[in-house]
């Protein structure tokens, strides 16, 4: 009996406490154009109106500065900024000769998968001669990246075109 009067002795103020916080948690909130205040005498000399129904949440916004911002150096008005010709025919042939090297490894890449592939039937490796499945498995992975590889390399010459038709002048 003793221990249950000690919890019900701690457990009362608790809900007290708990039921009293929430009466003081609503004030009045009232609204005055486009501000929120919870001050009456406030509230009455600007004449604002009460805010019934519900919370509000008031979250501070920046404020634009009075300042303009500075007109774009671009004629047509975009925020890009204009690359000179001879910098950007730098760019492109940077671009170019980057495109030339990936091709050239993916193109080796493509020989060496080719290569091992062996038409379909590339030779048994260790443990392939007894389990045929894993044998299958290498095929088909084999495949796919052959697969994978040419759509690689065919991105790559998309692209050289690309950037050999910006190049050119129209």
């Amino acid at each position: 009996m003793a221990r249950f009067s000690m919890k019900f002795v701690f457990l009362v103020p608790l809900v007290a406490l708990a039921l009293g916080s929430n009466c003081f948690a609503q004030e009045r909130i009232y609204r005055c154009g486009n501000e929120y205040t919870n001050t009456v005498p406030e509230s009455q000399v600007h004449n604002c109106k009460l805010v019934s129904g519900g919370n509000v949440t008031v979250v501070q916004a920046h404020r634009p500065s009075a300042q303009p911002k500075a007109a774009s150096a671009s004629p047509s008005g975009s925020a890009s900024p204009r690359v000179d010709s001879a910098d950007q025919r730098a760019k492109d042939s940077d671009t170019r000769l980057i495109l030339e090297s990936e091709l050239k490894k993916a193109e080796a890449r493509q020989a060496e998968l080719l290569k091992e592939y062996n038409n379909g039937e590339p030779e048994k490796q260790g443990p392939e001669t007894r389990n045929h499945q894993k044998y299958l498995d290498r095929i088909a992975e084999l495949k796919a990246s052959i697969a994978r590889n040419e759509s690689d390399i065919a991105g790559i010459r998309r692209e050289m075109g690309r950037v050999g038709s910006a190049a050119t002048p129209k």
